[in-house]
């Protein structure tokens, strides 16, 4: 369970913190190695230094004591061994104290040390006294008198504190480095993991030309191979989809005249038909001219033609496509500032006018129709007020033919299931995306993004 919220960061980012703890533990194995040996080696040379200076004095202070002529000079002598001011010189001698330098309470000595001393034994320990740390070196002298000397660590504790902060700024900047190394070599090693992504995204996305960069990498080379193979496949067998699609619709087109004008001939002699008659060309009228939009519209999808890009004020556009449509619905038009958009009129008009036939065939109609900008990005907008498409048949609604999968939803409608599919495809034309949403206080929402006119 603890693991998750790793698992969820991008891989990156964990090879980046892989390679701050690797550091960090490196590192800090190194810092602790070496504040240890430091400290160490430190120490003992202090502790050394300050026995050898405590065995010279005691030397010095037993000759004084063979010399009882000169006391005041014994005095002078403690004195001078007293050396800094932080440095204690205390001898017990005849059951009292004389001190000499920094001022120490002899009750503040560790008794088993002293005891150690006087049955004969030198004796060392470091200790904190006065609020300062020090060492307490205690030497016995003869007929039971005691010397006593306490040097100073401040100075020693000052430099372990600095070597040890030292190390450890050492070990976190280590670590920082390891985490943007690891991040750095993370984001190079899926740099070919994004392109593929990139194509992968342009591709499902309608450009059937993005394809991987030739690599000469022994481990991406196939996959590089693999998929631009695949996508090769895929455009191939997309371009005889529509190739196919073209040549039946056009080979179609003659037939379907010659149909459609003969339909007329009977519809203009309706009346002199029998009911049963009359009820029959009614239906082969609707059919025939359902079957001639679906013709149309297999054509306009399968061509491949380039845009005719030219600049148009979107919301414009959209006011004069509304009202050369008229009828009784006349939907609300919502463009409070300009929106310029690059665009092929054409494909444009066919866009927003399959979208308001759409809304008039499944959603009663559309009742308002939306121009904005979100960025560098036109929108359009078209909301009805029908039931709305579930969301789970969303992305359906823009396939070829999907009317039957919307009968039971959102209404029969006269359509060729091909209107959406084709608003899809222009729009992806023109480097922009379509989908729906649910409209605010019910209804669908069918959103149209463009890019629009660098400014």
């Amino acid at each position: 369970m603890n693991r998750l919220p790793l698992r969820r960061l991008p891989l990156r980012h964990r090879v980046g913190l892989a390679f701050a703890l690797v550091s960090l533990v490196v590192t800090g194995l190194f810092g602790t190695v070496t504040w240890n040996l430091a400290t160490g080696y430190l120490v003992d040379q202090r502790v050394e230094g300050a026995t050898r200076q405590a065995d010279v004095n005691v030397r010095l202070v037993e000759r004084a004591l063979a010399d009882r002529t000169d006391s005041d000079g014994l005095g002078d002598l403690l004195t001078g061994l007293a050396g800094t001011p932080d440095t204690s010189v205390l001898l017990h001698r005849g059951g009292s104290w004389t001190t000499s330098g920094r001022d120490v309470d002899p009750e503040l000595l560790p008794r088993p040390l002293l005891e150690l001393a006087q049955s004969g034994t030198p004796a060392r320990q470091r200790l904190t006294i006065g609020g300062m740390p020090a060492l307490v070196v205690a030497v016995p002298l003869p007929g039971g008198d005691l010397f006593v000397e306490v040097f100073p660590l401040d100075q020693l504790d000052a430099t372990l504190r600095f070597l040890g902060l030292l190390l450890a700024a050492g070990v976190a900047i280590s670590a920082v480095l390891g985490l943007a190394l690891g991040h750095r070599a993370g984001r190079r090693a899926l740099l070919p993991l994004t392109e593929l992504t990139r194509a992968a995204g342009r591709v499902a996305g309608g450009d059937l030309s993005a394809r991987l960069p030739d690599s000469h990498d022994a481990e991406l080379a196939p996959l590089v191979a693999t998929f631009n193979r695949t996508a090769d496949d895929l455009e191939q067998r997309v371009r005889r989809d529509a190739r196919f699609a073209a040549d039946v619709s056009h080979e179609l087109r003659s037939p379907l005249t010659t149909l459609i004008n003969a339909v007329a001939v009977l519809r203009r002699r309706r009346a002199e038909l029998p009911p049963a008659a009359q009820q029959a060309v009614d239906l082969l009228d609707g059919d025939v001219h359902r079957f001639r939009r679906m013709v149309l519209d297999l054509l306009e999808i399968s061509r491949s033609d380039s845009l005719e890009r030219e600049p148009w004020e979107l919301g414009e556009l959209v006011r004069e496509l509304v009202a050369a449509r008229g009828g009784s619905h006349v939907p609300q038009v919502d463009a409070p500032e300009p929106v310029p958009v690059p665009a092929d009129r054409r494909r444009l008009d066919q866009v927003l006018g399959n979208l308001l036939d759409n809304a008039d065939a499944h959603g009663g109609g559309a009742i308002r129709v939306g121009v904005s900008r979100h960025g560098d990005r036109a929108r359009i907008e078209v909301d009805d007020a029908g039931p709305g498409v579930p969301p789970d048949r969303r992305a359906e609604v823009f396939e070829r033919f999907s009317r039957g999968t919307l009968a039971g939803s959102r209404g029969d409608g006269g359509g060729t299931g091909l209107g959406l599919s084709l608003v899809a495809a222009h729009v992806r034309r023109h480097g922009g995306r379509v989908w729906i949403s649910e409209r605010p206080g019910g209804g669908a929402r069918v959103v149209v993004e463009l890019p629009g006119e660098q400014q």
